[in-house]
C-alpha cells in the first residue's frame, strides 16, 4: 500500500512539471531557394586540378540558423518564427558546390564534409549574410572575404572579398527568402569565376 502511495505520489510529480514547461515555440524552416537558369554551364576547358570547398567561418551571429536582420543601427536580431535549414556558412558553401557543379569546368570537388586532399581549398570569412534597413528601404547583404589557397601546404595563394546587395519590395518573410537566393546566385557566379581563373594559373601541375 505505502509502494502504491509513493508511485501515484511520484507520477503526479512528473505530470505537474510537465504541465509548467513552454510551450516549444513553432517555426517555418526555409533552404536557400535558388533560380536553375542562374548558372549556365559553361563550356570552357575543363580543369584538371581538384578542389575543396570549405565552411566560410563566420560569428556566433551568423553561424547558426536564424535569418538575421539588422533593422536599426548595429543591433542584430533574427526574423521571429523563421528558420534556416542550415546554419547561414553551410548555406553558402553548399550554395557554391552547386555552382561549381552546374559551371561543370571543376569537376573533382569535395567538402570539408569529408578528408579528401585536393589541390587548392576555397574558403574564407562570411561577413554578412542578413537584411539590412537603411530608412525605409530594405535588402539582403552578402559578403564574402574568399580565400584560395593550396591544399598541400595550406599556403594562400590568392584572396577577394565578394558583396551583393540585393534590393527587396517586399519585407515579408517569404520574399526576404527569394531575395537571400538571389543574392547568393549571384555571388557564387562571382566567386565560381574567380576561382576557375585563378585556379587555371595557380594550381599546381598534374602529375604525368
Amino acid at each position: 500500500m505505502k509502494l502504491t502511495r509513493l508511485a501515484l505520489l511520484a507520477s503526479f510529480t512528473l505530470l505537474g512539471a510537465c504541465s509548467i514547461l513552454p510551450e516549444p515555440e513553432p517555426f517555418t524552416l526555409y533552404r536557400l531557394p535558388s533560380a536553375q537558369s542562374a548558372m549556365p554551364a559553361n563550356h570552357g576547358a575543363s580543369q584538371r586540378w581538384s578542389l575543396r570547398l570549405n565552411k566560410p567561418q563566420a560569428s556566433e551571429a551568423l553561424n547558426n540558423p536564424n535569418i538575421a536582420v539588422i533593422s536599426q543601427g548595429d543591433v542584430i536580431s533574427s526574423y521571429k518564427g523563421s528558420r534556416w535549414s542550415d546554419p547561414a556558412p553551410v548555406l553558402l558553401r553548399n550554395r557554391l558546390l552547386d555552382g561549381f557543379q552546374r559551371d561543370g569546368r571543376v569537376t573533382l570537388l569535395s567538402t570539408d564534409d569529408s578528408n579528401f586532399q585536393a589541390d587548392l581549398e576555397l574558403g574564407g570569412s562570411l561577413q554578412a549574410f542578413q537584411t539590412e534597413y537603411q530608412g525605409t528601404s530594405a535588402g539582403v547583404v552578402v559578403r564574402l572575404d574568399a580565400l584560395l589557397v593550396r591544399g598541400y601546404d595550406q599556403r594562400i595563394l590568392a584572396s577577394k572579398r565578394f558583396e551583393v546587395r540585393q534590393p527587396l519590395s517586399d519585407v515579408k518573410v517569404p520574399a526576404v527568402v527569394a531575395g537571400f537566393g538571389q543574392a547568393n546566385d549571384q555571388l557564387t557566379a562571382q566567386v565560381v569565376a574567380w576561382a576557375v581563373e585563378q585556379g587555371q594559373k595557380l594550381a599546381p601541375a598534374p602529375r604525368p
